[in-house]
This record gives C-alpha cells, structure tokens and sequence, in this order.
C-alpha cells in the first residue's frame, strides 16, 4: 500500500477529495481483480459480465450495460471474447427478438465458481486493514452510491 505521508507537493486536496478517493480506491480493487482473475483469462469486467450472465437469468446485453454503466459496445466486446472461450451463449431474447440475451454455458459456470474463490481472497488481501465491521459498512455505503434510491 502506498503511504500518504509519501505524497507529490500540493496533493492535499487530492488525498481529502471523495471523487478521486473512489476513483482511486476502484483502480486498486481492479488491479487486484485483474490479478487474481489472470489464470482464469477473465479480467473484472468480463467477471462481472459472466457473473450477470450466470445469476442473471436470461439477462440481454442492454441491461449488462445498464447494470454495468458500459457502453453497449463494450459489452458486445466482452460477450464476444466469453463466448469464444465457451463460457457464455447469446440467445434471441423471447422479450425482443432483436436483441439477445446472455446464458452461461457449463463450463462457464464452473469457471465462475472458481473464479469468485480467488476474487474473494484478492478483496480480503486489498482490505486487510479493514475490520469486518469497517468492511460492512463501506461495502453499504458504496452500495448506497452506486444505486441511489
């Protein structure tokens, strides 16, 4: 981790900022993830995709985007390199025929199960310093941000 003390002159109002704080706080968490997930050939986000993909039930591309805050052409990136190493399907939506729907194959499932263990040990390594209490209720508050009622 890196220290605060040890900062560029005039960083002050960086190190106080909430905006750069969670910018920041996210860069970390996804390198982390990134990491852990390497074996996996899966990065946060593609983790994120297949995790919707596997939970979601019948989820469409459109609301992986929505729910991920990503461009639709990003997702179709994503969808494209996942259903290439056979961890996710595209069906035609039966809500709209235009657009398709993601499932997770077998062996998509599995990965994920695996995946969610190293991802798991990566957050706990990243917010070692933290309490549990102190981990619940950052993970509440940040839920609360970035899904306001």
């Amino acid at each position: 981790m890196t220290n605060p003390a040890v900062q560029p002159q005039g960083s002050q109002a960086l190190i106080d900022d909430m905006s750069f704080l969670l910018a920041r706080a996210s860069a970390l968490s996804n390198a982390a993830g990134n990491a852990a997930l390497a074996e996996f050939g899966l990065k946060v986000r593609s983790y994120s995709v297949l995790e919707l993909a596997a939970v979601g039930g019948r989820t469409s591309q459109r609301e992986i985007a929505e729910f991920l805050r990503l461009d639709p052409s990003q997702v179709v990136v994503l969808v494209d390199k996942l259903q290439r190493a056979k961890l996710v399907d595209r069906e035609p939506d039966q809500r709209d025929r235009r657009a398709n729907v993601i499932i997770a194959t077998a062996l998509g499932r599995e990965t994920l199960e695996k995946a969610r263990s190293r991802v798991r040990a990566a957050a706990d390594s990243l917010h070692g310093d933290l309490s549990a209490s102190e981990r619940a209720t950052l993970t509440d508050l940040l839920r609360r941000t970035a899904f306001p009622s």
